[in-house]
């Protein structure tokens, strides 16, 4: 979902700061949005080690000047029941998920508030509206992202920076269609069955969401969990 939505920020002309553990993929992906004209910036961070994100942005500052945009897409979903959730599994869930998402924003928002003007976009989880079973930390954090974005739209909206959520259903995505427990394979086709619309969403569908929420045409929403879900929720 984040490389769709780096694709569709490029296509529209914008400057974009590519975050990711993996530095070489990171690298690799920003090659290639170069080759197709974009001004792309690989920026490896940990979302969940606070400095690494403050060293991501002061390079991100440096590569392309103050930040206007900010979509926070990292995230782990792991498959476990409670019985199985060691205080490690939850620390990290919450750390990547949830933590990050407070990181990449509390780090860059100044930015907007000196401009009067910014859009940020969380991406949370039908399983943090609903819950979902063997995820437990999962839907916590991202009940918690929902939760932040609500919050941080009402304290930041009379600076002219609105804050929403898209809330992703089933999308197909390579997150989607590995392995959630050992031994277990997702069957997409059962899955897309109990979905009222009879299909996996896809992730550019996902980035057409965020380019809207992020465009100034959406100037006036603010505070909103957009489900992208098919129906599902």
């Amino acid at each position: 979902m984040g490389l769709a939505i780096a694709h569709g920020f490029v296509a529209r002309g914008d400057r974009v700061a590519l975050l990711d553990r993996n530095a070489d993929g990171v690298e690799r992906v920003a090659s290639e949005l170069r080759s197709r004209g974009g001004r792309v910036v690989a920026v490896p961070a940990d979302v969940a080690d606070r400095g690494s994100v403050d060293a991501a942005v002061a390079r991100t500052r440096d590569a392309f000047g103050p930040i206007e945009i900010v979509v926070t897409a990292a995230g782990i979903a792991p498959h476990r029941f409670l019985s199985e959730i060691t205080l490690d599994h939850w620390r990290q869930v919450i750390d990547v998920n949830l933590t990050g998402t407070f990181n990449c924003i509390q780090s860059s928002f100044a930015d907007m508030v000196a401009g009067k003007w910014g859009r940020i976009v969380t991406v949370a989880s039908f399983a943090g509206q609903a819950g979902a079973p063997k995820m437990a930390d999962y839907s916590a954090a991202k009940g918690g992202v929902i939760a932040l974005t609500r919050a941080l739209a009402k304290e930041l909206a009379a600076s002219g920076i609105t804050v929403n959520s898209i809330s992703p259903g089933t999308i197909d995505t390579p997150m989607f269609r590995s392995e959630p427990t050992e031994g277990e394979v997702v069957d997409a086709e059962r899955v897309a069955a109990m979905v009222p619309a009879r299909r996996l969403g896809s992730a550019e569908e996902i980035a057409a969401t965020c380019a809207f929420l992020t465009s100034e045409e959406a100037g006036y929403v603010n505070g909103q969990i957009v489900g992208v879900n098919g129906g599902l929720f």
